[in-house]
Parts: C-alpha cells; sequence; structure tokens
C-alpha cells in the first residue's frame, strides 16, 4: 500500500455554526461568510455545514439555507452539508432543496446524509412527528433521493422540479460502525464525525473499505475524517484556545450547555476528573498546537489511517484567532 503524502491531502472545512457567548445568530452567520472566503483562498476543497436542532450554541438548523448563503458568498469552493439528517425530511422535499442549489450553484453542491435527529429526542419528536420511525427507512430513503436526483427519474410520477438530473454527490456520513456497511454497499463516499465519536473511527472505516462495492458515483471507497483542529504560533496559545472547545464538549457531558465561552486558563477549575476524563475521550482525535507538532501529529495520523481527505472544524472563541488557525493549518498541510 503506498503511503499518502500529507501535501497532496484535500482538506475541507465543517463549519457549526457556532454561536458565542456575548454573540448573536446574525453575527454568526456573519463570520461563516468571512470564514468561508478567507478559507477558499486557502485552498480548502469543501465548507459543510451541520444540521442541528434545539442546541442553544448551533445555529445551522436551516441547514439548506444557510448553504445557499454560504455559496452566494463565495465563488469556487464546494459548499454542502455535514450533513442533513434525512429521516427529519421526505426524501423529495431535500432533492427540491439541493437540487435548487446545485442550479444555482452548478458543481458545487454536496449532500452528506446521516440518520441522528441532530437533537434531543423530545426534539426529534416535534421534527418527525408521525414519521418516527424514519430511521429504520433511512437506507431505502437514500435510494428515493439517488432517483429523484436522476435523470432517469423523467418518466416517473413524481419528480424533484428543480434536483432531476443534478446528480448531487452523495455523501454517508458516520458515527459508527452501522453507517459504514451502508456506505460501502451503496458505493458512496463516507464521511467520518471523529471530531466527537473517535472511538469507532478505525473499526468503522475498517469495515467501509473491506465491503465497498464499486457503484455508479465510486470505483474505489473514499473516507474523509473529520477532525477537530485548533492551531496557533505556539502549544501553549493553542492549548489555551481550546479551553474554548473543552468547554463546549463539558457541556455535553454534563447536559448544561451554554454559548461558546472565552478559553480560560486553567480548566481544573472548570471540571472535575471524571468529567475532564469524559471530555478527552471525545477530543482524542484532535490537533491541538503550534506547528512543528501538528505537523508531526498531522502526518503520522495520515500515515495510520491512510484517510482520502480531513475535514477540520475549529471552536474557537475568538473569530481572528480561528481564522489565523485555518491559515496555519492549510500552510502546515501545504508543507507536508
Amino acid at each position: 500500500m503506498s503511503t499518502k503524502q500529507l501535501s497532496a491531502l484535500p482538506y475541507s472545512v465543517l463549519d457549526l455554526a457556532t454561536v458565542i457567548e456575548g454573540k448573536t445568530p446574525a453575527d454568526t452567520f456573519k463570520n461563516s461568510a468571512i470564514l468561508a472566503q478567507h478559507t477558499e483562498q486557502l485552498g480548502f476543497k469543501r465548507y459543510w455545514l451541520a444540521e442541528h436542532h434545539n442546541m442553544i450554541s448551533v445555529a445551522s438548523s436551516a441547514t439548506a439555507v444557510l448553504i445557499g448563503h454560504i455559496a452566494g458568498k463565495t465563488k469556487t469552493i464546494r459548499v454542502g452539508s455535514g450533513g442533513i439528517m434525512l429521516p427529519n425530511h421526505s426524501p423529495l422535499i431535500v432533492a427540491e432543496q439541493f437540487g435548487t442549489l446545485a442550479t444555482l450553484y452548478p458543481d458545487r453542491i454536496d449532500l452528506g446524509l446521516g440518520r441522528a435527529p441532530g437533537s434531543d429526542q423530545l426534539t426529534a419528536m416535534e421534527i418527525r412527528g408521525e414519521r418516527f420511525a424514519a430511521p429504520h427507512h433511512f437506507p431505502q430513503d437514500v435510494l428515493k433521493l439517488q432517483k429523484y436526483l436522476s435523470s432517469t427519474n423523467s418518466e416517473s410520477k413524481v419528480r424533484a422540479i428543480p434536483g432531476e438530473g443534478t446528480e448531487v454527490p452523495i455523501w454517508i456520513l458516520g458515527s459508527s460502525s452501522e453507517s459504514a456497511h451502508l456506505a460501502a454497499s451503496y458505493g458512496l463516499p463516507y464521511a467520518f464525525a471523529s471530531h466527537f465519536a473517535p472511538a469507532y473511527f478505525l473499526e468503522a472505516i475498517t469495515i467501509y473499505r473491506q465491503n465497498f462495492r464499486p457503484s455508479a458515483y465510486l470505483k474505489e471507497p473514499y473516507v474523509m475524517a473529520c477532525v477537530n483542529v485548533i492551531a496557533a504560533d505556539t502549544d501553549e496559545e493553542a492549548e489555551r484556545l481550546s479551553s474554548s472547545l473543552k468547554q463546549a464538549f463539558l457541556g455535553i457531558v454534563t447536559n448544561k450547555r451554554k454559548l461558546l465561552q472565552p478559553p480560560v486558563d486553567n480548566m481544573d477549575e472548570v471540571w472535575d476528573v471524571m468529567e475532564e476524563e469524559a471530555v478527552n475521550q471525545m477530543l482524542a482525535i484532535s490537533f491541538i498546537g503550534g506547528p512543528e507538532k501538528l505537523s508531526t501529529q498531522l502526518s503520522s495520523f495520515l500515515a495510520q489511517t491512510q484517510i482520502d481527505e480531513m475535514m477540520i472544524t475549529s471552536n474557537i472563541y475568538d473569530h481572528e484567532a480561528k481564522l489565523y488557525s485555518h491559515q496555519l493549518f492549510a500552510e502546515i498541510v501545504k508543507k507536508g
């Protein structure tokens, strides 16, 4: 097996449309557009947004609307979903929405699909109503969606207009091994959420590669890993910046969610030992540090996993520091 070189690795962005303490969703959307333009200039390949609901610090609930906003503010970078939670929607509606996006922005739209609700169970019930069993139909709904987006659906009684014939590239997203089997059997690219579910990452991509069946969409398996990256000039500064991310994960662990908090100098004043252990488990595949440390760690990760693309997400409180982190990351990858 040939070893991939870091300098040849495509790299992309997952924007969780984070709302920071003291700011509003309007500020978030403005900063997202700035980040998208910035990363486009830095050579990032994709800019994805994720569907979440009922989360105080995540403003991307109307994901397709936000994708259109970002695509309209950029010129070349691919914009898409990481992902759309398909059981929350009918496949026809998703086909129409992304068909519209693909018609407005040809050859620039990606459609990543997930099975989870992107929220808590009570909110999921509000979203899905009588369709609460929809996750069980996920495999069939992916096929329906492919059909609506294909030119071969033109003789059907139900058609996606616009959408038909756009062939928007579909990805399967996952945070467990179950999604790996589906992506492999359908011959679709696979994006894994190792930024919050690192425990299943290596197992899932192994299953995907071993069971992959070539399709009209993809001849060989294609793995994208989403990871946390916080880069700064020094390891110490990156660690300080990462305390905002750690506080966000602490909110998930304790179910006490807040807007993204400012960095702190000492996390031991914020969490206890058990909470620290739980957060660190979730952050197992995270890259936090200065250029030298990150270069070594990223090269090692690539050698271990042989991924085809890396998508980074960076929960950083200060927007200028966030822009600079993405710049440093791009420079590190290009140097190899």
